[in-house]
């Protein structure tokens, strides 16, 4: 979108929707990455700035968590996944070590709660009560809450916008220049042999599921017409008896009264 927008003869007014930051949350099993997750940040480390999180680290101890970091940061360079590398070189030596620090929590461990939580020294907190203590959101011995805030909103935003635009924007624009004209559609791929197989078999899957249900269906509904037909036959079987009882009973009166009609004394 953004580029057809920079096509146009007026380009005034440009809304610019591009993606500035993915954050891929890592599921933390203490392993390794599994091959999903290496392929999906592949595909997506080529088109944004991707930043690895590992969702709730306090599921991990501290010496899991970090031999957890480090299988997957090599697994990371092993393939060549590109992730943000925030720059270190400054002017500044507080800045340098800063950004260095925030490096080197690469991928970052996060512990999520919205919750006020008391300590153990009376400090209220956001964070997740455990009988062991309090796992805090806001702690850096904690997690790396704090300094992947500081990465996105605070020191490196600028960085991220301009890599978006100088890197992935401009090597996105290249390939479109190099491949079709200006306001020409984009071509689309063919498509892929085993997705359509996988495709078809879902589509199998998905109508003999259907097929069962309906099976089950008219068997239900089989059932209930049997029901609803012996139903109706005993109180067919209850009304002719009732009526016999009452023609017994008028049998009776007409037999007791003089006049032929039933009386009480």
């Amino acid at each position: 979108q953004y580029l057809r927008q920079e096509q146009q003869p007026v380009r005034k007014g440009i809304v610019d929707m591009r993606v500035h930051a993915c954050l891929y949350f890592i599921r933390p099993n203490g392993h390794t990455l599994k091959p999903l997750d290496v392929r999906a940040m592949k595909a997506i480390g080529a088109r944004v700035n991707l930043i690895p999180v590992i969702a709730k680290a306090d599921t991990l101890s501290p010496a899991a968590l970090r031999q957890f970091k480090k299988r997957v940061m090599d697994v990371i360079d092993a393939q060549s996944i590109r992730i943000y590398q925030p720059p270190v070189d400054s002017d500044d030596e507080y800045t340098m070590a800063r950004n260095k620090d925030i490096i080197s929590a690469v991928p970052f461990a996060i512990i999520g709660s919205v919750q006020e939580v008391k300590t153990q020294d009376g400090r209220m907190v956001k964070g997740r009560q455990y009988p062991w203590g309090v796992a805090e959101v806001e702690n850096d011995q904690h997690c790396d809450f704090k300094k992947l805030r500081s990465l996105l909103i605070r020191t490196h935003m600028l960085d991220l916008i301009s890599t978006t635009e100088e890197v992935h924007y401009d090597k996105y624009r290249t390939t479109q220049m190099k491949t079709r004209k200006f306001g020409e559609p984009k071509p689309r791929k063919a498509d892929n042999k085993k997705f359509r197989e996988e495709e078809e078999m879902l589509r199998k899957r998905f109508t003999e599921k259907v097929k069962l249900e309906e099976n089950r269906f008219r068997q239900w509904e089989q059932k209930l017409i049997a029901e609803r037909d012996r139903l109706n036959k005993d109180l067919e079987q209850e009304h002719n008896l009732v009526k016999q009882l009452e023609s017994e009973i008028e049998a009776i009166a007409s037999v007791n009264s003089p006049n032929g009609k039933f009386f009480r004394k």
